[in-house]
C-alpha cells in the first residue's frame, strides 16, 4: 500500500531538512518567487515550506510598497538586496513580479514602465541563473468562486484580519483584468532559463505537497529528490501557451 498523506507530508519535510543540510554545505544558492491571485495560498504554502528550516539559512522576503526614494531606483534594486548568500534559500512572497500584477491593474506605474519591465526582466533572471542561483518561479491560480469564499472568510475570521487588504476589495470586481495581467506575465516572462511552472491551489493541501515536491526535485541533490514523488500533474505544471485557453489556468 502507498503512504497516507500524514506519512507522505512528514517524509517530505525531512527531506526538506536534508537539502538545506546538503545546501549549508555545498553553498547553495537558490531563490523562490511565489506569485498568485489575491487568496492563492502563498501564505500558507510558504509557513508549510519553512516550517521545520533553518532561520539562519532561510528568508522570507514580503516588501512593502516602494518608498518615494526606492521608487527613483532602477526598479529591481531593492529586490536584489535580498537575494540568497551561500547555502542560503530565498523565497519571495511576491517578487518583482508586482509590476506585471498588481501595478498593471492598478495603475500603480505607467505603461511604459510596464513595458520595459517585461522586456528587462527575461535578462535580469539569465543573469542570476548565469551566476549560479538557482531560480524557481510558481504562480498560484485559483477560480473565482474559491476567491470568492476565501475573501468572505477573511471578513468573518478575526483571525485573518492582518490579511485584510484594500486590493481585497477590488480583487473580484476586477478579475478579468487580473487574468488578462497573469496571461501576458506568463507568456512574456517564461524563458528556459526561468520557466513559470502553475500550480492549481483550489485544494491547499495539495497545492502546497505539489509545490515542497517540485522544489525538492529543483533544488535538492539527487540523493535526496530522488526518494521523492513527483508532483500530480493535474495539481502542478510547466508553464505553456496552451494553458491559457485548455482549461488548465482559471478565466
Amino acid at each position: 500500500m502507498g503512504k497516507d498523506h500524514a506519512e507522505e507530508d512528514h517524509d517530505l519535510q525531512v527531506a526538506l531538512v536534508r537539502y538545506q543540510q546538503w545546501s549549508a554545505e555545498s553553498g547553495e544558492r537558490a531563490v523562490v518567487v511565489l506569485e498568485g491571485r489575491d487568496t492563492a495560498g502563498k501564505d500558507g504554502a510558504i509557513r508549510t515550506l519553512t516550517r521545520h528550516l533553518a532561520v539562519r539559512q532561510t528568508r522570507v522576503v514580503a516588501l512593502p510598497k516602494p518608498s518615494a526614494h526606492e521608487r527613483t531606483q532602477w526598479y529591481f534594486q531593492r529586490y536584489v538586496a535580498h537575494l540568497p548568500s551561500a547555502g542560503e534559500l530565498v523565497v519571495f512572497n511576491r517578487s518583482w513580479y508586482n509590476r506585471a500584477g498588481v501595478e498593471v491593474v492598478n495603475g500603480f506605474s505607467t505603461p511604459e514602465q510596464q513595458e520595459r519591465f517585461l522586456e528587462d526582466v527575461p535578462r535580469f533572471e539569465a543573469m542570476l541563473v548565469g551566476d549560479g542561483i538557482k531560480l524557481v518561479k510558481l504562480w498560484l491560480d485559483i477560480s473565482r468562486g474559491e476567491q470568492a469564499d476565501r475573501l468572505e472568510s477573511r471578513r468573518d475570521d478575526p483571525l485573518k484580519a492582518l490579511k485584510i487588504s484594500a486590493l481585497d476589495a477590488v480583487a473580484q470586481d476586477k478579475w478579468d483584468d487580473y487574468t488578462v495581467a497573469r496571461d501576458t506575465m506568463l507568456t512574456r516572462t517564461s524563458t528556459p532559463q526561468a520557466p513559470w511552472v502553475c500550480v492549481r491551489a483550489d485544494h491547499k493541501k495539495r497545492a502546497r505537497r505539489a509545490i515542497i515536491q517540485h522544489l525538492l526535485h529543483e533544488l535538492a541533490p539527487a540523493k535526496v529528490a530522488g526518494e521523492v514523488v513527483v508532483p500530480d500533474p493535474d495539481t502542478l505544471f510547466a508553464f505553456e501557451a496552451s494553458a491559457i485557453g485548455d482549461g488548465r489556468l482559471e478565466r
